[in-house]
């Protein structure tokens, strides 16, 4: 009676947080009638939000909802699965027994159908099977009641936040990292031909999360662009601190973002020296101004978002991006306006119109993994900690920057059979007995791989020992935990005209670090320049865009020793003593070479000449232990990184010798494209060697 010919596209969603915006969509329009063709039964219309195939029936229109996967699904939507959360009763497919019994299931909203369709007499398909959704597992005790104080003190947290349900949503984008199902990412940005008219005013840059990219959105302002600054909740900072270094920080004001006392002001503390130390090597290496400052993110992020707006900038805050649209003259941005302290979505608002979108969304960004079409991280970087209250006042004036207390663990950490934890701490400015403190590892994406929750009860079980407290005596303050993945081809390369990735999104981040505000501060210089360029030449092609995040030697090659500090989960386990010997060995090196060595590896910056001289010492300093760390890397690993390491010095060599020939002409050629691409070129060399560096 519904549908007159039984069919269902590849993958549809039935989602039931629609529905009330469906049905008051479905009675401010009267009727919703189809635009688009009858496919199978099966007409769509596109609306702002996503492409939507609505029933023929106007009994079921509001009550259901079909997101197809790809343009092409959407016109020709047989397919082999698809997946669906049902919302309501009606069940538009062939009256099968097995439907028959998942009625009242369906009926409730909560159940997940994953279904492999098996072909009719006509071709067509109806779903065999079903599976249903998991239910979350209690949270261990301990865990528990420290988020419920932290929640009921309204502390706000780093990273993935300060609840249990933000714990249950970092650890469940940690568990779709590690499955080996088949992923298909749904498009969230579409490429359209020709040229189309705006309904709005027309941006030049229109910048997609502003936390982090209120920095760069005031720098772009400052230096006379249009932009507007899209945020879904509102654009303000944590109550955990950031740590960084003073020459780092200063990269605000040399950008025009903030000034000097502004800078000054977000300050909270300021200690030195930074420890690093390495269990049973008796090597301790103390280090003077690397992240040793602690900034508050509220005073920045507001100081910015000030600046920004007292500059002709525009922010739109409770705002959710739904979709980016590009056309040949410009990008549209679908929105949705957010109300509520929950962030719920209310209604569609206008759109946004601009010449080029930077997608700012950090690691999680939809964009981005369209375009990484929802590949396996290469390399994942666990964090979990606290920042708690009770250390004793005279212990707490100084900072670690890496420490491990322990070697490859086997079978004593709670569901981690093979891990190397490793440890930070930094004192807090919030009083003098608070100090937070991290536990990380690098591990890869394998299913075997612990959960966060998990790593949370090692965190409670070895952090006494780490920092000589009980835990009894501490005040936890903030939990503290995230995932932070990275990718071997980092930066990402644009995959679409006039939409480009920066920060966390691109992957520029070290695969040692946990990304985030210092990672974007050291390259906000390099960015804002060039998109200045790139607007006034017009480059706001693929390609062109491709020279905004160059290849980097330095940073893939900083890829070998992200796998030198994991432990691998198959195979013949490493020497447990492995990672601290060879880290020892690091250090040690590294001291006596100088803090020009030193100090810019440690802030993430891989230079070739300091490089090598410490693979030298290395050698000299334990000759015995080469091949256990050869076997250990393995041959194709070490070829690979050896590629980069080439580069690293050709690149070197060529910012060194020809470096100002590209500055001369992208000072004074008269064409705005070939000035655009020598300055890009002489970027990458120029960051791509390390040579950004600033002591």
């Amino acid at each position: 009676q519904h549908v007159r010919r039984p069919l269902l596209p590849r993958y549809c969603t039935w989602s039931p947080s629609t529905l009330h915006a469906l049905e008051d969509r479905r009675q401010r329009s009267g009727n919703l009638d189809c635009k688009k063709e009858s496919v199978g039964g099966i007409a769509s219309k596109r609306t702002d939000e996503a492409r939507i195939g609505w029933c023929g029936c106007r009994t079921c229109v509001g009550q259901s909802k079909v997101t197809f996967e790809s343009e092409e699904h959407r016109h020709n939507p047989v397919g082999s699965e698809y997946e669906a959360i049902a919302s309501c009763s009606l069940v538009h497919v062939n009256r099968t027994s097995w439907v028959a019994r998942m009625q009242t299931q369906f009926a409730s909203g909560r159940t997940l159908i994953r279904a492999r369709a098996k072909p009719t007499s006509k071709g067509r398909r109806v779903a065999p099977r079903a599976v249903a959704e998991t239910t979350a597992q209690p949270l261990p005790e301990r865990t528990k009641q420290a988020l419920k104080r932290c929640e009921e003190a309204q502390g706000g947290g780093a990273g993935a936040g300060n609840t249990e349900r933000a714990l249950r949503a970092a650890d469940a984008a940690w568990a779709r990292m590690k499955s080996d199902a088949e992923v298909t990412v749904e498009p969230f940005a579409w490429r359209r031909g020709g040229n189309a008219e705006p309904t709005t005013e027309v941006y030049d840059v229109a910048i997609c999360g502003g936390t982090l990219g209120v920095f760069l959105a005031a720098s772009l302002q400052k230096k006379g662009c249009k932009v507007a600054l899209v945020e879904r909740m509102q654009v303000v900072g944590r109550d955990q601190e950031w740590n960084i270094s003073r020459t780092e920080l200063q990269e605000l004001v040399h950008c025009g973002v903030l000034e000097s006392k502004q800078v000054e002001d977000a300050i909270a503390i300021e200690f030195n020296p930074v420890r690093c130390a390495f269990h049973g090597t008796g090597q301790e290496t103390l280090i003077e101004d690397v992240l040793n400052l602690g900034v508050s993110p509220k005073k920045l992020v507001e100081a910015a978002k000030q600046s920004f707006e007292d500059s002709g900038g525009v922010v739109f805050e409770n705002t959710a991006l739904t979709g980016v649209e590009v056309f040949d003259n410009f990008a549209r941005l679908n929105t949705g306006r957010r109300n509520g302290a929950n962030g719920s979505q209310d209604s569609a608002s206008e759109p946004i119109h601009a010449r080029l979108v930077l997608d700012c969304m950090g690691n999680a960004s939809p964009i981005a993994r369209q375009m990484r079409k929802g590949k396996k991280p290469d390399g994942v970087c666990l964090v979990v900690g606290t920042c708690a209250r009770g250390f004793q006042e005279s212990a707490n004036k100084s900072a670690d920057f890496i420490v491990t207390n322990s070697d490859i663990l086997g079978e004593d950490a709670a569901n981690m059979p093979r891990v190397q934890y490793f440890w930070e701490a930094f004192p807090a400015g919030s009083g003098p007995t608070d100090r937070t403190t991290y536990m990380f590892t690098y591990v890869d994406a394998d299913k075997s791989r612990a959960s966060l929750v998990d790593m949370l009860e090692d965190y409670w079980k070895f952090m006494p020992t780490y920092q000589g407290v009980e835990l009894d005596d501490l005040e936890i303050q903030r939990v503290l935990f995230g995932c932070f993945p990275t990718y071997r081809d980092s930066p990402l390369r644009p995959g679409m005209d006039r939409l480009l990735q920066v920060g966390d999104a691109s992957g520029i981040q070290s695969p040692l670090s946990f990304g985030g505000f210092g990672a974007l501060t050291r390259h906000l210089g390099r960015l804002s320049s060039a998109v200045v360029d790139s607007l006034e030449a017009d480059s706001l092609q693929k390609a062109d865009l491709g020279l905004v995040s160059p290849y980097l030697p330095n940073l893939s090659a900083v890829w070998l020793f992200q796998r030198a500090m994991s432990v691998r989960p198959s195979g013949k386990l490493p020497p447990s003593y492995f990672i601290n010997k060879l880290l020892g060995t690091n250090f040690r090196v590294m001291k006596k070479l100088g803090d020009g060595v030193l100090r810019p590896f440690n802030q993430d910056v891989v230079q070739f000449v300091p490089l090598t001289l410490t693979l030298g010492g290395m050698m000299v300093a334990e000759p015995l232990f080469i091949p256990v760390l050869l076997s250990q890397l393995g041959v194709r690993p070490i070829a690979q990184w050896f590629v980069h390491y080439v580069s690293l010095a050709l690149y070197t060599i060529l910012y060194v010798t020809v470096g100002p020939v590209f500055s001369l002409v992208g000072k004074t050629s008269k064409s705005a494209k070939l000035r655009f691409r020598t300055r890009r070129l002489l970027d990458a060399l120029k960051f791509g060697s390390g040579l950004d560096y600033k002591a």
